[in-house]
């Protein structure tokens, strides 16, 4: 039986992908520019990544545009998307993201993964083969000390902790959300099964991607039943691009151009993906649901089959890009407020049934108010004027 939480939550991955050729503090302010947009439409959640290469992903610490944005906004929740453990003393992770914890009022969250980019790694000289283990080990380490259950003493081939302890409490009781990012291999599920931690699905909107979230979500119940956790779809999320508009063909027209470069400039040329001509556009990635393209009514019905085909998950991050110019951008998270999220957030059900019980009984309801109003008139010895008889008339016809 499908899972459906009796609120979905929404937010954004944003990595995030900037285009290289263009002034980065620009591109920075409109990154800070659009969580402080989804705040105010009512959005729940952004997650912010870390990358040091490759010059599309210019947040190198997500943890400062969280601070930035702190003091911006109002209910938001914000989170690293993720932090790579492999380039971090886990003591200075956990101690920085308590410290956000407090700073946020609650309001932070911490992603964890081994690191995309493994130009990032070689950079660092770490060996991409053990950024997997690194991570594990640095997961380890960090859910004891966010625990508080007793000084943490742990040896690695990579760090080192005696008697390590965090000096502050948690704002958040027990401690702030952790997640684990997921693409396509076992590590992250198995990491999220292991400590009750949530599981970030990113690699979505990648060829085979979908059909790969149910075996992900199963690796993670497995692990947990394994380590005597538990793992709730709740806090399961998964990343998917999208773009709305009040057509599809208007809303296909407004990313075909900026898809192609993302896949073509950014996965191609870069990172060196293999891509086949004709292959790279919009189109392919939305028949094979790689990206949401379309209407709000294209939109939900996308969720719906994703709902059906994980058998149920609780949150949706939309890849956060720049397929669009800005101002498109704003206005399709701004349809994505207005008519996707009420539809899985209880929202509209109540609102319909008013609606449909008033116009179903109005004339028991509002039959009677006529001769209320005459009788108000005659009670002060008033004539009604024309007018309003008119009006009371046509109200009764």
């Amino acid at each position: 039986m499908t899972y459906r939480p009796d609120r979905m939550s929404f937010g954004i991955f944003l990595a995030p992908f900037h285009r290289t050729g263009q002034n980065p503090t620009l591109a920075i302010d409109r990154d800070i520019a659009l969580i402080e947009h989804l705040d105010a439409l009512g959005f729940d959640e952004a997650w912010i990544g870390e990358h040091h290469s490759a010059g599309w992903e210019l947040i190198a610490d997500p943890a400062l545009i969280i601070a930035a944005v702190a003091k911006t906004t109002r209910t938001i929740r914000l989170g690293t998307g993720v932090t790579s453990l492999p380039y971090h003393h886990p003591l200075i992770v956990a101690d920085r993201m308590v410290q956000l914890d407090h700073m946020t009022r609650g309001r932070a969250m911490l992603g964890v993964g081994p690191g995309a980019l493994t130009s990032d790694a070689h950079m660092l000289g770490i060996e991409a083969a053990t950024q997997r283990q690194r991570m594990a080990e640095a997961l380890d380490a960090i859910m004891q000390l966010l625990r508080a259950e007793a000084p943490v003493n742990m040896e690695t081939e990579w760090f080192t902790l005696r008697d390590a302890r965090l000096q502050m409490a948690s704002y958040t009781r027990p401690h702030l959300p952790v997640s684990v990012a997921h693409m396509f291999s076992p590590a992250g599920p198995l990491a999220a099964g292991q400590y009750g931690a949530g599981l970030l699905s990113m690699g979505s909107f990648q060829p085979g991607g979908i059909i790969s979230l149910p075996q992900a979500w199963q690796w993670a119940e497995e692990s947990a039943a394994e380590h005597g956790q538990t793992v709730t779809r709740d806090q399961w999320r998964i990343v998917i691009p999208m773009h709305l508009a009040e057509s599809k063909e208007q809303a296909v027209a407004e990313v075909r151009e900026g898809a192609l470069a993302y896949n073509v400039d950014y996965y191609g040329n870069t990172l060196g993906r293999e891509t086949k001509p004709g292959q790279e556009g919009v189109e392919t990635m939305m028949e094979r649901g790689g990206a949401i393209v379309g209407t709000p009514d294209d939109a939900i019905a996308a969720i719906e089959h994703l709902l059906e085909v994980t058998e149920g998950f609780g949150g949706f991050l939309a890849l956060a890009h720049e397929w669009a110019s800005p101002e498109q951008t704003r206005r399709s998270f701004e349809m994505w407020a207005h008519y996707v999220m009420p539809h899985f957030q209880g929202q509209l059900e109540p609102i319909r049934s008013s609606n449909e019980w008033v116009s179903s009984h109005r004339d028991g309801i509002f039959g009677p108010q006529g001769p209320a109003i005459r009788k108000a008139y005659d009670d002060a010895g008033i004539a009604l004027s024309e007018g309003l008889e008119k009006s009371m008339q046509r109200g009764r016809s």
